[in-house]
């Protein structure tokens, strides 16, 4: 039988014209219009939102418009036909599995009631149909629980067993095109992402060459010319192809896959396929194009600092609700490290560069914050693409990182003035330049020595301003930024409020601390003096802008005023022993041997000695050579993060070398201050009180209203001879007994807690060299005591 001859046999048998599917058609036509959007009719209304002037909101701000209705209410128009449960049971129940189920008026309609050789034309035709997605008349779909997808196809039992084997081989390429079709027109609508729509796309240009093979095929059966193994042979080419697009397929379809996900997948699919030459170049084909469009966003990224990613596919998340203020008002800001960053699911090909990405785009991002509009200068030139093994994305990423960060180092370097900026901080937060702190702490005493609520910041400001301007801290231009604040609470309970907040400065502690330290150091803080004044909780404070915030932000700020803090005390301190030692050099002249007040000129010695060599540690052992590293590393960096991580790996060893990340060496120095305070208030209130003065004497002399004018040397010397023997016998008649016992309460006291610091130094300085510097400074004292 020749093929003409079958086709008359065919279409006597059709149960329907093809003048009635073209009519079916035509009505299909009618009911489009021009745009390729269902006019409204009589029978069915438009629903609101089934149209496409109606838009959701995938991302904030951003909006995509929605898949027609009619594209997913008409399924012959995407092959969802297939997956019609009830159409196919109604298609499977008016079609005979064997001959007994045919009548004898149905019993031309079965198969094998035909020579095997019509049996092979009508096969290759039914073939030739389901090979794209259209079910035979000996051949047709069932959905099933075989497979992900529920999709095979059954074959007439009646057929010839021969026929039936090799139709059998070729029913899977089927089965495979109505997966990857239906695949294909469920990602390309719009809320699937852009990589989807590029890999959908790139499979419809696959399955167009598909049609192309099937058509050469129809046309060499329609001359005749097409047996059934000739159509097995021709089609075992595209099998290994098919197949393996659909074993991708249904990965991505099972777990609904897209953006990197959909890229990673294709990656790994085609490194499994080594052995198979042809699958695994297609695979990699596939891939690139998928990435053509997370290259184009990835490209903005790094060439521009912009996010242009509507479907939310990149791998680098933006939180707009960060804003670069937070940096110079919050302690625990989180702006740079997660106003941008990774979110999981980063490319494969991209794993190694994702920070250098992330960073590149931060760059960017900053000098557009800051006005300075800049663009990689060959980012016209250089599009971002994925050749394979070679990879020359990553050259152009390197080449932007490095130009992007060049441009802001230059910036906040030269524009900005970092370096003068880090100066000045040092000058007034770390005392490099004390002279003005000395003359503030002078006109500024009154003020300080007043409790933190009653303070005028005002006040102290005007103070400060003065004292600016009056020593060598004019001469600097940012001596206008420094302001000053008072806390409100002690240095120690500041630091207990900072590692409570679970921050990185609680990283820092040293180990010994979470055994008694902790403990200890919440007692000494419960016990501390509740009176506290200005000369505990004045604090200096910075103005700083963006983008110099970066670096000198509320959190580096907070840890130089801590410094500050604890060195202001110190010099506070100081000074008032100084003025103990005025007070005992102005009894020098008087014959006081034997007396109580000896013995305090040795314990100020040894107060003075001790607050001198915990200055000169803090000041010339700690911050003095720890910030020249910082800042010699800091003119060699290349990039802001390398300043940023110098300069708070500075000020952190700062924290720790200068014992405020030790609350129990912190508590034995702030008792032996709070000694010091004590016994100097005591030493310069009581020996006034207890020396009989000149002006008394001479009152007392000239009680008479006799004044003598002229005296002569000897007189003179007779007169203050009889004057250092009544101080004497005044001295003597006060009660040297209660002198005695208030020096020596503070002598045992300064006593006690420096043997014990001495000692816990020692112990702690064999895991902490530097405390060994500190020890051996106060080694001299040691002896003595």
């Amino acid at each position: 039988m020749d093929y003409n001859s079958f086709r008359k046999l065919m279409e006597d048998q059709e149960t329907f014209s093809f003048s009635d599917s073209a009519s079916s058609f035509t009505k299909l036509l009618q009911n489009m219009n021009l745009d390729g959007h269902p006019q409204a009719t009589s029978n069915r209304s438009p629903k609101p939102g089934n149209h496409v002037g109606v838009s959701k909101h995938l991302t904030e701000g951003v909006s995509y418009p929605a898949t027609p209705r009619w594209n997913i209410e008409r399924p012959f128009l995407t092959g969802q036909f297939s997956l019609d449960i009830k159409a196919t049971q109604q298609r499977t129940a008016n079609k005979g599995s064997t001959i007994d189920t045919f009548n004898n008026g149905d019993a031309d309609r079965a198969i094998g009631f035909f020579a095997p050789s019509v049996q092979e034309l009508f096969v290759i035709d039914d073939l030739l149909f389901t090979m794209v997605g259209i079910e035979g008349r000996y051949i047709w779909m069932k959905r099933g629980r075989a497979k992900e997808n529920g999709i095979t196809f059954q074959v007439d039992a009646s057929m010839d067993l021969a026929l039936q084997e090799l139709a059998k081989r070729i029913l899977p390429l089927c089965e495979n095109y109505i997966i990857i079709n239906l695949y294909v027109e469920s990602r390309s609508h719009f809320k699937h992402g852009l990589v989807n729509h590029a890999f959908a796309a790139a499979l419809r240009a696959i399955l167009q060459d598909y049609h192309a093979m099937v058509a050469q095929l129809e046309h060499q059966f329609r001359l005749g010319r097409l047996s059934l193994q000739g159509l097995w042979f021709f089609c075992q080419p595209m099998m290994g192809a098919m197949q393996a697009l659909t074993v991708v397929v249904q990965k991505a379809s099972m777990n609904n896959l897209s953006g990197s996900a959909i890229l990673n997948l294709l990656q790994s699919q085609a490194a499994a396929m080594a052995g198979d030459n042809a699958a695994r170049s297609l695979l990699e084909k596939l891939t690139q194009h998928a990435c053509a469009p997370y290259l184009g966003i990835l490209e903005r990224w790094v060439y521009e600092g912009v996010i242009d990613d509507p479907y939310w596919e990149f791998f680098i998340a933006e939180n707009k609700t960060l804003q670069k203020e937070s940096l110079t008002q919050d302690y625990n800001a989180k702006y740079w490290q997660q106003r941008y960053s990774l979110k999981p699911g980063i490319p494969s090909f991209l794993t190694n560069a994702a920070e250098a990405i992330l960073t590149t785009g931060k760059y960017l991002n900053v000098l557009r914050e800051c006005g300075h509009h800049v663009q990689v200068p060959f980012a016209e030139n250089a599009k971002l693409t994925n050749s394979g093994q070679n990879r020359p994305y990553l050259e152009c990423i390197n080449i932007a990182y490095n130009f992007a960060s060049a441009e802001l180092l230059n910036l906040i370097t030269q524009k900005y003035d970092l370096n003068s900026r880090l100066r000045s901080m040092k000058h007034y937060f770390l005392l490099d330049q004390g002279d003005f702190l000395v003359h503030f702490m002078d006109i500024a005493r009154d003020e300080l020595i007043k409790k933190p609520a009653t303070i005028s910041v005002e006040k102290l400001q005007s103070l400060l301003d003065l004292a600016l301007r009056t020593s060598v801290a004019v001469s600097d231009p940012c001596h206008e930024d420094l302001t000053c604040c008072v806390e409100r609470t002690s240095l120690p309970a500041q630091l207990d409020v900072l590692k409570k907040m679970g921050n990185s400065i609680s990283d820092l502690y040293t180990p010994t601390d979470s055994l008694e330290g902790d403990s200890n150091s919440e007692n000494f803080i419960q016990s501390a003096p509740v009176n506290i004044t200005g000369l505990e909780t004045f604090t200096l404070n910075y103005k700083v802008q963006w983008p110099l915030s970066l670096v000198l932000s509320r959190k580096a700020l907070t840890k130089y005023q801590l410094i500050f803090r604890l060195l202001f005390h110190c010099k506070h301190v100081e000074r008032q022993l100084c003025g103990t030692w005025q007070t005992h050099q102005s009894t020098r002249s008087l014959n006081l041997l034997g007396t109580a007040i000896s013995g305090s000129y040795v314990l100020c010695q040894k107060m003075l000695h001790f607050m001198q060599s915990l200055v000169h540690y803090l000041t010339f052992e700690v911050l003095e050579p720890n910030w020249h590293v910082m800042y010699e590393r800091v003119q060699t960096t290349k990039s802001i993060d390398e300043v940023m991580q110098h300069h708070d790996y500075f000020l952190d060893k700062c924290l720790k070398e200068c014992l405020l990340l030790w609350p129990e060496i912190l508590q034995k120095v702030e008792k032996l201050k709070s000694i010091c305070l004590q016994y100097s208030a005591a030493i310069q209130w009581l020996i006034p009180s207890m020396l009989v003065s000149d002006s008394v004497v001479t009152n007392v002399n000239s009680s008479d209203g006799v004044v003598l004018k002229e005296i002569s040397n000897k007189g003179a010397n007779r007169t203050r001879s009889r004057h250092r023997a009544q101080t004497i016998r005044a001295w003597k008649s006060t009660d040297d007994a209660t002198f005695k016992a208030t020096l020596g309460k503070y002598e045992e006291e300064f006593t006690e807690e420096m043997k014990s610091l001495i000692i816990f130094l020692s112990s702690c300085s064999q895991a902490e060299p530097y405390l060994a510097h500190l020890a051996q400074g106060l080694q001299g004292l040691g002896k003595d005591l």
